[in-house]
């Protein structure tokens, strides 16, 4: 396909999945095209570009993730969407952590009156050691203090170690609505629900707590500035009977299985869902899924850069946008034959791995870095 359509096209069916009106997707291609390349056109009511950048925890790949230092930050740089995890305390409040284990991203450790907290745990099928959100208070967890989770990758990051604490999602929302107010324009947010079958086990259910605070902030709607996602589809297909808003199937390697199949007995794994039955099943409940980068362009035997599969063509058939992660800069997240020296925690050559996968026709991806997505999706653009 020419490459002056191809963003028309990807736009045309980002809008159809996320249920525009029809007096868009009857524009035309001229209409679809000069949309698709501007910050206008995309995934709801020519409002998100084509491709779009969503903030990998924000600006992860420069301030402790999960931080309002990197949820701001990201937004300043310009990412379209800013992400966040969310796991619940023992009094039922949401918070931002990518992980309920929260050893590597706190200083907990550090705390005397909470060493007796420290436990070992079974999540989704992982013996893990550690402090865990689900038997702190929100008003215990607010006494720690954020911290890098890989500092020997990010030693740049522990600078800003300690600035901030562990926001909750009801803050985040609350951020949203004033930086709205201050840009003039709303602010997207891709919201996760993390580990949701193990935290309903425990009487802490994710998705009613979810859907509460959105309806209260009024980000329920089939319009609303935000992608709801999980690893599990089960989680979201219990958000789709509670809100309305546009819902992201997250999906891991070809060879994964989400824990709820796991669960269930439910022999699917990855590979099945990305075939176009699997889209099409998806498609039934969520408007997008979020695979690993791997789905859509594997990697050789070799750990280099391969050759790009039929998934996106597949999932834009079944009416589903894409939203693959997580492009990191440094060397050791990059195929092999895109790092740069010795050094794994130097940065390699991410813009030819943006360029590679914008290629595909995805529309959107998680990245650290949001500032070198930018400039890597407005180089594809003029393209």
């Amino acid at each position: 396909m020419d490459k002056a359509q191809r963003p028309g096209r990807r736009t045309v069916l980002s809008v159809a999945a996320l249920g525009a009106g029809a007096a868009v997707l009857g524009g035309g291609a001229g209409t679809a095209v000069a949309a698709g390349r501007g910050h206008g056109g995309g995934h709801s009511n020519g409002e998100l570009p084509f491709p779009l950048v969503v903030g990998h925890r924000g600006a992860s790949g420069y301030r402790p993730e999960h931080t309002f230092g990197s949820y701001q930050l990201a937004l300043d740089m310009g990412a379209d969407v800013i992400e966040q995890d969310l796991v619940p305390t023992k009094d039922g409040h949401l918070v931002c952590r990518h992980e309920n284990d929260i050893t590597a991203t706190t200083d907990v450790a550090d705390h005397p009156e909470f060493a007796g907290r420290k436990t070992t745990k079974t999540v989704d099928g992982v013996k893990l050691t550690g402090w865990f959100t689900e038997d702190f208070t929100l008003a215990e967890l607010k006494t720690l203090r954020a911290k890098e989770r890989i500092p020997q990758t990010r030693q740049h990051n522990t600078l800003y170690n300690g600035r901030w604490d562990v926001p909750t999602f009801e803050e985040v929302l609350q951020w949203a609505e004033r930086e709205g107010r201050k840009r003039g324009r709303r602010i997207w947010l891709h919201i996760e629900t993390k580990h949701p079958t193990y935290f309903r086990k425990l009487g802490l259910g994710l998705e009613e707590r979810l859907a509460k605070l959105l309806r209260q902030y009024g980000r329920h709607k089939k319009n609303s500035p935000n992608f709801l996602q999980s690893f599990e589809p089960s989680s979201i297909q219990r958000l789709d009977k509670l809100v309305d808003c546009p819902k992201v199937v997250l999906l891991g390697t070809l060879k994964d299985q989400p824990w709820d199949f796991k669960e269930a007995g439910d022999k699917r794994t990855v590979a099945d869902l990305v075939k176009p039955e699997g889209l099409r099943w998806i498609a039934s409940f969520a408007q997008g899924i979020g695979p690993d980068l791997t789905v859509i362009i594997p990697r050789t035997s070799d750990g280099k850069l391969g050759k790009p599969s039929s998934v996106v063509k597949d999932a834009h058939a079944a009416h589903l946008v894409l939203h693959p992660y997580t492009v990191r800069n440094e060397n050791t997240f990059l195929p092999v034959d895109l790092r740069k020296g010795s050094d794994p925690n130097a940065y390699g050559d991410s813009l030819a791995y943006f360029k590679a996968l914008f290629a595909t026709g995805i529309d959107g991806l998680f990245s650290d870095n949001p500032d070198t997505a930018l400039l890597a999706a407005a180089e594809f653009r003029k393209s």
